[in-house]
């Protein structure tokens, strides 16, 4: 059952009225109402869904990519510290078995590394869902990362999916927090942007990962009907997705489990 949560309406009360003098004997006065209501107070907007699965009546999982880049971690790429934070050969892997996938693309790694938005954007079997602009943390703790300030945060994903549209013309509705953190003063700040969140109840370890069959296993454990794997293209903070990702894929498949785009595997589920 997909998780979904709306926030609930704000209710005016009636208050108690007061009993009034009598009026002059020479006013004439409509007779006084026997009810006393007051306007209702002003509904807060509904948070935005949460997903976390798809259906678990059907044999389809999905696999997500988050691009993950802070401020931070520009500094490492400027002064050389690092390479690279976009992993190519995850992509040269799905391209070459055409594979569907969903990446939630980072504003700040987008502005870095425009090339390979372009290439994830022009491929059929990819689509792509916002990461956030500057990629802080929308609730901690969140892995030590700094916090956004509650005011900003319907702008940071607004300003990230306007930058997104400049690469596809058929940018989901989807958002994925970073680092998965979240509250519900966070729902309420991001509901003036209209999208959907999106969760993973398969989380393959591969950030920070240092043992390939660690992270298979993990991902093979986790995986059951209407899963969503989470993984992770920034090379320098998960080097072994590339390397993990072909075992992934045949255990899915021997498990029964068909891979799909996280649209389809949403397809028909209320969501």
């Amino acid at each position: 059952m997909l998780l979904t949560l709306l926030a609930a309406g704000a209710c005016g009360g009636a208050p108690a009225g007061a009993r009034a003098a009598p009026p002059p004997s020479t006013a004439r006065v409509p007779a006084p109402s026997s009810t006393t209501t007051t306007a209702p107070a002003p509904r807060r907007p509904a948070l935005p869904p949460v997903i976390e699965h798809g259906p678990r009546d059907r044999r389809e999982v999905t696999l997500t990519f988050d691009s993950n880049m802070t401020v931070d971690m520009l500094d490492r790429l400027d002064s050389g510290r690092v390479e690279s934070y976009a992993n190519r050969a995850v992509l040269d892997y799905l391209e070459r078995h055409h594979l569907p996938a969903t990446f939630f693309l980072a504003g700040l790694w987008v502005d870095r590394y425009p090339d390979v938005t372009r290439r994830i954007a022009a491929d059929p079997n990819f689509e792509i869902g916002s990461h956030s602009y500057l990629h802080l943390a929308f609730h901690a703790p969140c892995y030590g990362e700094d916090v956004i300030p509650v005011a900003q945060m319907a702008a940071d994903v607004e300003r990230s999916e306007r930058q997104l549209r400049h690469f596809t013309r058929h940018l989901t509705p989807y958002f994925r927090f970073p680092g998965g953190c979240y509250d519900r003063t966070a729902l309420r700040a991001i509901a003036p942007a209209g999208v959907t969140v999106i969760q993973y109840d398969d989380p393959s370890g591969d950030a920070f990962g240092t043992s390939v069959p660690a992270i298979v296993a993990q991902a093979l454990d986790h995986a059951q009907n209407g899963s969503i794997i989470v993984m992770h293209i920034t090379e320098a903070n998960a080097p072994l997705t590339a390397l993990a990702l072909p075992a992934i894929v045949d255990g899915l498949r021997a498990k029964g489990l068909r891979i799909v785009k996280l649209s389809t595997l949403l397809a028909g589920s209320g969501s």
